[in-house]
């Protein structure tokens, strides 16, 4: 092994996986390891990881600001589609792992890495997600997945490991759970949550109060979108990681964007995982009222046909498939004239649209009103219906005439 990798390009966390990984890879290929760290919205998670980094023994270590990115190449046009996955889950970790890899995968052919490194375990998605992109972006590059690998069977023996070497393990005690955070979501899993007549703990979440303790008063918005996706937040235009986290902050206060699912993982196994998506829902929420005014109906209901497949190529880890991208483009087609602005009431958990508005609107007054009008006849409708029913008609005349 030491002989056929010359320089690996780790995905760093900082936590303790990665961290066991990264002095772990240096002594089994004796080569150089450079520590990628990529911001996707983990807030204080990142500081000082490049300074960790380096002192457990990165011989480079490189953070890169991926928020504006994420947000608006991979997140906004999930959020075009409705994406969710099985009813619930809006993709968060989904999301965030093509970007992260990508960018990875930049940072090997910059530096002149002839292989690549993921932390995830042999059981579960992201696994496939990292390697899918390193696969379709850079066929080249070998792939070091050391928990498919390694001896290590659990936590303790990576503790026992760290401090052999002394890498700096925290003292304070474990969450009963684990969990992943960015600007999109956090999603918790494992531990407690594992049994799942267990409730999950209050303390456990972070970015929303649970609905008793929100106000007792409504907080309303406006959420303005321009083909799809949303650009400003009561009139005032934003980014869009600047924008997904001003709802993050409203929709939490709420009490919006809790999800506690029991899900398929693409490996095979169900799940259990709970999700915290404040921002997220409130988008999707504002999309779909304005498309309902805007789209037209055979278009929407093509297009909404399409939702959960488009969702299981996320989640699965398709994202750089042409499979992916062929319905992005068809999805992006229907969004041309998806502006308008929605008003949304947000109230103990709940996300309600209350006012739509668009210079694209297709609903008029003048033609859905029980008054008369210009252009609907209704002794129009006696054909159309005749017509409508007249394979009906002619089936039940059929079994009349043969006795039945």
């Amino acid at each position: 092994m030491k002989e056929d990798i010359k320089k690996i390009v780790l995905a760093y966390s900082g936590g303790l996986d990665t961290s066991v990984i990264l002095t772990w890879l240096k002594e089994t290929y004796g080569c150089q390891v450079i520590a990628y760290a990529a911001d996707v919205g983990q807030g204080a998670e990142l500081e000082g990881i490049r300074e960790k980094a380096l002192a457990t023994g990165a011989d480079d270590a490189i953070v890169e600001d991926l928020k504006e990115e994420f947000v608006g190449d991979f997140v906004w046009p999930a959020m075009r589609a409705n994406a969710i996955y099985e009813s619930s889950y809006l993709l968060g970790t989904s999301l965030a792992r093509p970007p992260i890899a990508r960018g990875q995968v930049e940072v090997a052919r910059r530096l002149g890495a002839d292989a690549v490194c993921h932390g995830s375990t042999g059981k579960g998605n992201d696994q496939v997600r990292f390697e899918l992109v390193y696969m379709g972006l850079e066929p080249g590059l070998k792939i070091i997945a050391p928990w498919r690998i390694w001896n290590f069977s659990g936590r303790e023996d990576l503790i026992d490991y760290a401090r052999s070497r002394g890498i700096p393990v925290p003292v304070t005690k474990e969450k009963p759970y684990s969990s992943d955070r960015n600007l999109l979501h956090i999603s918790f899993e494992g531990g407690v949550l594992e049994d799942t007549w267990n409730e999950p703990p209050e303390d456990m979440f972070v970015l929303s109060v649970s609905p008793e303790r929100a106000p007792d008063e409504p907080t309303f918005c406006e959420i303005a979108f321009r083909q799809g996706n949303p650009v400003s937040i009561d009139g005032e235009d934003m980014s869009p990681a600047g924008l997904l986290e001003t709802l993050n902050d409203m929709g939490g206060k709420n009490g919006i964007g809790r999800v506690d699912m029991v899900e398929n993982r693409f490996v095979g196994m169900k799940s259990r995982g709970v999700y915290e998506t404040p921002g997220g829902t409130i988008i999707r929420q504002a999309h779909m009222a304005i498309e309902t005014l805007t789209m037209d109906r055979e278009v929407a209901h093509i297009r909404d046909g399409l939702i959960q497949r488009y969702a299981e190529m996320i989640y699965y880890g398709y994202w750089f498939s042409p499979e992916r991208r062929m319905l992005q483009a068809l999805i992006d087609e229907t969004q041309r004239n998806v502006n308008g602005v929605a008003r949304l009431k947000l109230y103990k958990g709940n996300c309600t649209v209350v006012g739509l508005k668009s210079d694209n609107s297709l609903y008029d007054p003048r033609f859905a009103t029980f008054e008369g009008d210009d252009v609907y006849n209704q002794k129009d409708a006696e054909g159309f219906i005749r017509l409508s029913g007249l394979r009906l008609k002619i089936a039940r005349l059929l079994e009349q005439n043969k006795g039945y």
